[in-house]
């Protein structure tokens, strides 16, 4: 994550006395709380202007109310559990309390969202293109169906996405593609202000880079607002004018952004500034947080060139999924995800897996966890061949290999309780009674940052961060000896991201667990990592030690790369 400030910024806000597309004053907004206790207040009394061809970023923690700006704008929260005060005012009309049918004109039209999460964001039965052409046509109800497919052919096209796979589902898109997807859905009706909430979380370097790209285009054609709400100081640094700092729903500051990230005036603002990392962050050191702005601690590195025996070793591995059969009577061609990959991982070392998306990363990571057969090749696990394994072998791959996923809420079941999270693992896998278990629950929350209070607790009641330090210590439960992390931190903020990546670094020197770690973000595998590998199209381009690969790179693929966060 670089947080350098650039000097090539093309949007220009215009300041010639125009009112601004968006005017925010004084807003407040509340929410209740279900169970009758008091009422949470998300934002208190902000206020700020944007205007026309202007980006304004708004940064902060989980929890200081980011998201929470964008939907009130949109008029997006329920009213019967939400009081939204103050007032927000879109090219002069006035949003709070509008009516519904009037907020329906605004969304998509005038004003359009794109949202986090892209796959709940999509309907899984209707293929892209019929999605876009809908938003289209119901914003131009004199549209032709042809006109509305044309136009989301071309919209398709602009943010990369080739016109015959305009008939595809989402679920056939990777992350990085089905984001895209959405702010093509933003786009459609070249709205005068775009709310974007961390539009670039689940993309790599080069198509982040696309994306972003995009973005100042269609300032530059329509001189579009754009609000954009990122935990990515890198991100922040590279596209926006301005920078709103909050905290606790509360503003703490707010500055050109060139001039905030150079000299933030506010400890706050220094924290997060500090707690962000970059391509020249010294790796395996402990990183700065809003909670311990100076940590002095150093992680060893564990290199291992030749061990008497590989964890895993993984050979000539392919990996088609069947095609889809476009035409009738047309052999339908298989898709290619992973193609002859070659990978090694000693006891106890962190191999880091980059690449963009779709290059067959989680793929991969998917075969060494035993959720999905290879077509060819061999897999070996601590130098057994684990390619079919029987019932015995696949028991104890699945007690010694354990995964963290990129989402924390999606991958916790939201009726069940800390408590019974942690307990599944440890009755499958465990000869402990059941207060050992609580014990061994309590020791698991403690290892990871939390306490015995939190056991009884829901995801839904935890921050981002505590939910996937709640996901850690599910994987840490069974003791294995091989933890899958599979983009971890991607979705957190820089301040819980440096938390997470602290932890995991303890735990790894304490616990002496490997990690194959999953990643696009190029600063977190230097940090974190002891040698990595590179993929593209489903294929291994490069496999060496952090320092070698990061300082003299092999590949003209590896160097672009690394030129993308430059």
């Amino acid at each position: 994550m670089k947080t350098d400030v650039p000097g090539d910024r093309v949007s220009v806000p215009r300041t010639d006395g125009a009112e601004p597309v968006l005017s925010v004053r004084d807003l407040t907004v509340t929410f209740a709380d279900p169970r009758g206790g008091a009422p949470v207040t998300a934002v208190r009394d902000l206020s700020f202007d944007l205007a026309a061809g202007e980006v304004l970023g708004l940064v902060g923690e989980s929890g200081s109310g980011k998201s929470t700006v964008g939907l009130a704008v949109l008029g997006l929260h329920d009213p019967r559990t939400t009081t939204v005060t103050g007032s927000i005012r879109l090219g002069g009309q006035e949003l709070v309390g509008a009516g519904e049918s009037a907020l329906r004109e605004i969304r998509g039209g005038r004003a359009a969202l794109v949202f986090q999460d892209a796959l709940t964001s999509l309907s899984p039965f209707h293929g892209v293109g019929a999605q876009l052409a809908e938003m289209y046509r119901l914003h131009h109800p004199g549209a032709t169906r042809a006109e509305a497919r044309r136009r989301a052919a071309e919209m398709l096209d602009r943010v990369g996405i080739p016109a015959d796979r305009v008939r595809d589902h989402p679920h056939r898109f990777s992350g990085g593609m089905r984001q895209r997807v959405m702010i093509a859905m933003a786009l459609m009706n070249d709205p005068r202000l775009l709310i974007a909430d961390e539009p670039t979380t689940a993309l790599d370097a080069r198509v982040q880079r696309q994306v972003l790209d995009l973005l100042g285009e269609l300032q530059r054609e329509h001189g579009t607002a754009v609000l954009l709400v990122s935990h990515d100081l890198g991100v922040v640094a590279g596209t926006t004018d301005r920078t709103l700092v909050l905290r606790g729903g509360v503003r703490v500051e707010s500055a050109p952004t060139a001039e905030l990230l150079a000299a933030p005036r506010e400890p706050y603002t220094r924290a997060l500034v500090g707690a962000a990392l970059r391509l020249d962050s010294a790796p395996g050191t402990a990183l700065p947080t809003v909670d311990d702005p100076s940590p002095a601690r150093t992680f060893r590195p564990r290199v291992v060139e030749r061990p008497e025996r590989w964890l895993v070793e993984v050979d000539d591995l392919t990996v088609h999924f069947p095609g889809r059969r476009r035409f009738p009577g047309l052999r339908a061609e298989p898709v290619r995800a992973v193609e002859g990959v070659g990978l090694r991982i000693a006891p106890g070392e962190t191999v880091g897996l980059v690449g963009e998306s779709g290059s067959g990363k989680s793929t991969t990571s998917r075969v060494l966890a035993g959720l999905q057969r290879p077509t060819s090749g061999r897999v070996s696990y601590d130098g057994q061949d684990v390619t079919n394994p029987d019932r015995e072998l696949r028991r104890r791959l699945s007690r010694e290999i354990q995964l963290v996923f990129q989402d924390p809420y999606a991958s916790l079941n939201p009726r069940r309780t800390v408590a019974q999270t942690l307990d599944t693992p440890l009755r499958l896998h465990t000869p402990l009674t059941a207060p050992e278990r609580r014990e061994r629950a309590v020791e698991l929350l403690e290892q990871v940052g939390l306490d015995a209070g939190h056991l009884h607790r829901y995801p839904h009641e935890f921050s981002g961060g505590q939910r996937q330090r709640i996901g850690i210590a599910r994987a840490l439960a069974p003791q294995p000896r091989l933890i899958i992390a599979d983009e971890p931190v991607s979705a957190l903020d820089v301040s819980v991201q440096a938390q997470v990546l602290n932890l995991l670094m303890e735990l790894r020197e304490r616990l002496a667990v490997a990690f194959l770690f999953v990643s696009h973000d190029l600063a977190v595998v230097r940090h974190f990592c002891d040698r990595v590998a590179v993929m593209h199209r489903g294929r291994l381009v490069e496999s060496t030690d952090r320092d070698r690969l990061f300082g003299a790179p092999h590949t003209e693929y590896t160097r672009g790369l690394l030129a993308a966060v430059h």
